[in-house]
């Protein structure tokens, strides 16, 4: 068999006859058919069979074998333990499942059962994307969630955990409501009841919305034993206190516990009680309008030119995972969306107390994340000091809060709670915990417990003990060998070897003493050489063997001490998820005030009115890149009002391509989301109305897979956007009906615009080409035409990149090709082209009335009388010559016709 070889399955083989450590691997094997296995062997893990071959080819590693089974070379491929933390993550972005298995004995332990006997091994973990804790493996300033989906009896819930935190949230929803959901959650990894897989639209949005989809036996999902694991996960004996559960919400939360189960071998995470929310509790924005918008990422999949790398001053991971969390999620509570918003309005009036408090802040860790892995036993010393560290800058942030220069301005309540929860002296357990941490943890510690030294010395008596014996045993044998050498008088030399251990040594010359009483009672014979003699005596037999312990006796108190340590976190898991929590609302509330300053971004007024009422505004990424280039931005005015009150709910905008509707359009959809996930906004005033559901057609791309071109995208889209938005909805759509001819694309667009104005009721902007929707205005009640302007100067066209009242005078499409390079004979052919269009009076292109609601031009041609041919007068009209004629000619002509209809 060669390299090349595509070997059988493991789990297709048959163990019998296979060695004790193959064995081993066929059992862990059994146990998780699907996912690679790292089977530990000394200091690498290896893969077998055709994991070896998977392992090889992803990683780029060498592919060997290494003994047989069943005749046949066994497959083998291995990475370094030390490294292995690379070679997972690799293996996980490329979408494997992988099993630990790891030794759960010392070698020594195990020979002691017999010199034949193997290492006890086991699976520790099974690694999946939305189960990772490790910081070598996890975006720190990303949020890692594992969700799942549920539906019971027509009612839809959606689960999500994010292990690396503990934060636990639900959801119930309607069905046709998962989509915005898990688009704004982004899991790494889904969940879902493979019954329901079969449901096309529920596949779809799963592909949709991206992440591994882990399909689990649909038994899983049923109420009465997901309660029972849901109960196991949380160690409660009833779910009452997390609230009236529906039967979905208990399905979707048993998937995820029984995965939890399967991946996490029995331990259990330190999670926090489930967070219910329902889909009317956030802005509903479906993953389309998520992309258009690039609030998270691009439409590349970068993150820098989103929205949120443009804002984003946090300076910790727990703060820029909570503002990504909060624009993923806009919220649609007014008082709730106030309350983050007096938070940050009060950093930017204590502009000193917050530029000192983001200094402290600096210096805080990844709280959630330490205890997270400490829960879950993949913890070590230096996650314990990140918890002493990161609880020391609370401590010193609340201390802060108490000093305030201003009293006549005290915190606002968000602030204010997390002050509370950052004061150790007002959670006892907490303080004392900090206290421990602080005199029991020394200051240069090692990532893992095995490692040893990270407890500070004076801490336990018997632990400095053995310490001291074992750093100083050279001292201490150069001092008995200096006692033994004056007791007998003979020259001495203590000396060390893998055999015999500590022994005494004289040359063959001198060592008869020792021999003789009285020394022989003392001087033990262990071994006569050449030219030497090695002895023993009580006092180094106990010293020795003291000093053989002493190392594993001083790590094995200082594991003690960890695992002591370990389990006090988690029993105050709660707290500290708090602290943590508070640490990320400080530093997003401090943040956004830091951004509000820099960017010249003010407060924006919500409420549960209709309107939109932006003044001054601009676009926030657009706005940075074009200050980097160091060229002004034009800020732009748009007012919409559902109820028609205030403003216009339907703006028709037009102009040129490049005049920056694209970007008018998704700047005023940013503001929305700004305002409602609590931050200020770009302009110089803004007044929003609660926006429900947000929608965002800019731009589509074909569906290759699903046979779709682009126009059929486009009206994908937009069928979703005129089924289910309503008077709250905020809609912004650009080029509707483009993607086809020019009389259907209009007529698409009129259609959908009607629709938008009459039944949706919904603030929308309408960006188009097609200038006849301009006529909407004077036809409907609550139209506004809006056009970016542009002008001609010396043949070029400049672009004003100014929002102004009124529709576009022209679309100047041939200025906007030789702006793009087209060649310069193609132009000046377009624009003869163009000038005897517009030079017609009936041009196909002008239609003043377009006909949509009276009979169409074809309905009147086709109800029209044939017509019939030439009479004799129109034939005897064509032939006159007009212009050549005398009046005496003309006269007689007009006798003539005149006669020629009597006949």
């Amino acid at each position: 068999m060669n390299a090349h070889t595509t070997p059988t399955p493991a789990a297709q083989l048959d163990p019998t006859g296979a060695t004790p450590v193959m064995q081993q691997f066929f059992e862990m094997k059994a146990r998780q058919p699907d996912a690679l296995i790292f089977f530990r062997m000394g200091d690498f893990y290896e893969l077998f069979f055709e994991d070896a071959y998977k392992a090889a080819a992803a990683l780029g590693i060498s592919q060997t074998f290494r003994g047989t089974h069943a005749g046949q070379p066994i497959p083998m491929a291995g990475v370094p333990q030390h490294a292995a933390e690379a070679y997972l993550s690799k293996l996980i972005r490329m979408g494997f499942k992988v099993a630990v298995c790891e030794q759960m004995e010392d070698p020594a332990e195990a020979k002691k059962r017999g010199s034949k006997s193997v290492v006890r091994r086991d699976i520790v973990r099974v690694v999946t994307p939305g189960t990772l804790t490790e910081d070598g493996l996890l975006d720190a300033r990303g949020a890692n969630r594992l969700a799942a989906v549920a539906i019971r009896a027509g009612q839809a819930a959606v689960a999500s955990v994010e292990l690396s935190t503990g934060e636990v949230e639900v959801f119930a929803l309607a069905k046709e409501a998962v989509a915005p959901i898990l688009a704004a959650l982004a899991p790494s990894e889904t969940l879902v009841a493979d019954r329901l897989l079969s449901d096309d639209s529920l596949s779809q949005t799963l592909k949709i919305c991206g992440g591994l989809v882990q399909p689990m036996p649909s038994a899983l999902s049923e109420p009465q034993a997901s309660e029972a694991r849901v109960k196991r996960l949380y160690g409660v004996d009833t779910l009452d206190g997390f609230g009236g559960l529906t039967p979905a919400e208990i399905g979707a939360l048993g998937l995820i516990a029984a995965h939890l189960e399967m991946t996490q071998a029995g331990k259990l995470p330190a999670l926090r009680a489930p967070r219910r929310a329902a889909d009317a509790d956030v802005m509903a924005i479906d993953p389309a309008t998520r992309g258009s918008l690039e609030i998270d990422r691009t439409q590349t999949g970068d993150r820098n030119g989103s929205l949120l790398a443009c804002i984003d001053r946090t300076v910790t991971a727990g703060g820029a995972r909570m503002l990504a969390s909060r624009l993923a999620r806009p919220l649609l509570d007014v008082a709730a969306i106030d309350q983050r918003l007096d938070a940050v309005e009060w950093f930017v009036e204590h502009r000193q107390l917050r530029q000192r408090l983001r200094e402290v802040l600096k210096g805080a860790g990844d709280m959630a994340r330490a205890l997270s892995r400490l829960a879950l036993g993949r913890g070590g010393p230096r996650d314990l000091g990140c918890l002493r560290d990161t609880l020391k800058v609370g401590e010193r942030l609340a201390g802060m809060a108490g000093g305030s220069p201003d009293p006549l301005s005290p915190p606002p309540f968000e602030l204010e709670h997390a002050f509370k929860a950052l004061t150790p002296s007002l959670h006892e357990g907490l303080s004392q915990y900090l206290n421990i941490l602080e005199q029991g943890l020394g200051s240069d510690l090692p990532a893992l417990a095995r490692d040893g030294g990270f407890v500070a010395a004076g801490i336990r008596p018997e632990l400095d003990q053995a310490r001291g014996l074992r750093d100083d045993s050279r001292k201490v044998i150069v001092a008995l060998e200096a006692q033994l050498t004056v007791e007998s008088g003979v020259p001495l030399k203590i000396r060390h070897n893998g055999v015999l251990g500590y022994f005494v040594e004289a040359t063959a010359g001198k060592a008869d003493p020792l021999f003789q009483p009285p020394l022989n009672a003392t001087f033990i014979h262990r071994q006569t050489l050449a030219n030497q003699v090695r002895f023993t005596t009580v006092e180094l037999a106990d010293l020795d063997a003291r000093i053989a312990q002493a190392a594993e006796r001083a790590l094995a108190m200082e594991v003690a001490a960890f695992e002591d340590w370990r389990e006090q976190a988690r029993l105050l898991a709660d707290a500290i998820q708090i602290a943590a929590e508070a640490l990320a609302r400080l530093d997003v509330a401090s943040a956004l005030a830091e951004w509000a300053e820099d960017a010249g971004a003010v407060r924006p007024q919500v409420d549960a009115s209709y309107a939109f009422d932006a003044k001054g505004a601009r676009h926030p990424v657009v706005e940075a890149a074009v200050k980097r280039a160091g060229d002004p931005y034009t800020p732009n005015d748009c007012c919409l009002d559902a109820s028609g009150e205030t403003g216009a709910r339907l703006s028709i905008v037009t102009g040129p391509n490049m005049a920056g509707k694209s970007t008018f359009l998704r700047q005023n959809a940013l503001l929305a989301i700004l305002a409602q996930s609590g931050c200020y906004v770009p302009a110089a005033s803004f007044r929003l109305g609660v926006v429900d559901r947000l929608f965002s057609r800019v731009g589509a791309g074909d569906d290759l897979a699903r046979g779709r071109s682009t126009f059929m995208m486009e009206m994908v889209e937009t069928a979703a956007i005129l089924t289910q938005a309503g008077p709250r909805s905020l809609v912004i759509l650009d080029e509707i009906g483009r993607g086809t001819a020019t009389y259907d694309g209009l007529a698409i667009a009129w259609a959908c615009a009607e629709a938008l104005h009459d039944t949706n009721k919904s603030r929308a902007l309408f960006a188009t080409h097609y200038h006849e929707l301009a006529t909407l205005e004077e036809r409907m009640s609550f139209v506004s035409n809006l056009s970016l302007r542009a002008k001609e100067w010396n043949g070029d066209l400049v672009f004003l990149h100014e929002a102004a009242p009124g529709p576009a005078d022209r679309s100047y499409g041939v200025q906007v090709a030789k702006l793009a390079g087209v060649p310069g004979p193609v132009v000046v052919r377009a624009r003869e082209v163009l000038d005897r269009l517009e030079s017609k009076d009936q041009s196909p292109a002008k239609l003043d009335d377009l006909p949509l609601f009276a009979v169409s031009q074809a309905a009147a041609v086709a109800q029209a009388p044939a017509k019939a041919a030439p009479s004799v007068v129109e034939d005897t009209l064509s032939d006159l010559d007009v212009d050549g004629m005398s009046p005496r000619e003309a006269l007689e002509a007009l006798y003539r016709l005149k006669g020629l209809l009597k006949t």
